[in-house]
């Protein structure tokens, strides 16, 4: 067994996240330059969702939390890693592209409902 396969091994699986949000624009970039050209930061849909209800809807943690169905720690997480990869991108000129995650769109629930 090879230090790849304990890494893979360790831990529980993590549980998906409820978000609300679901942005219409996915790419960010600096100015004038091709995207092509840029190096990409990729944020989870579920980081988006964590920056958001702490920095906009001005939600306490432990609320946003329970809000999304994980733990305060989880989410902590989550904030914690939204805010180091906007940070990186922001402050070293890459572009940022919003995809992916584990996650569960609560608006579409509420549609097929």
């Amino acid at each position: 067994m090879g230090i790849q396969d304990v890494m893979t091994c360790r831990g529980r699986p993590k549980n998906p996240r409820r978000v609300e949000c679901n942005p219409d624009i996915l790419y960010f970039k600096p100015r004038g330059v091709k995207l092509i050209e840029l190096e990409v930061v990729s944020l989870a849909l579920e980081e988006l969702e964590a920056l958001r209800l702490v920095d906009l809807e001005d939600l306490q943690q432990q609320e946003a939390a329970t809000k999304m169905g994980i733990s305060r720690r989880a989410f902590w997480e989550d904030l914690k890693n939204a805010r180091k990869k906007i940070a990186l991108a922001l402050t070293t000129g890459k572009a940022i592209e919003i995809k992916g995650g584990n996650y569960v769109n609560i608006n579409d629930q509420k549609r097929s409902e």
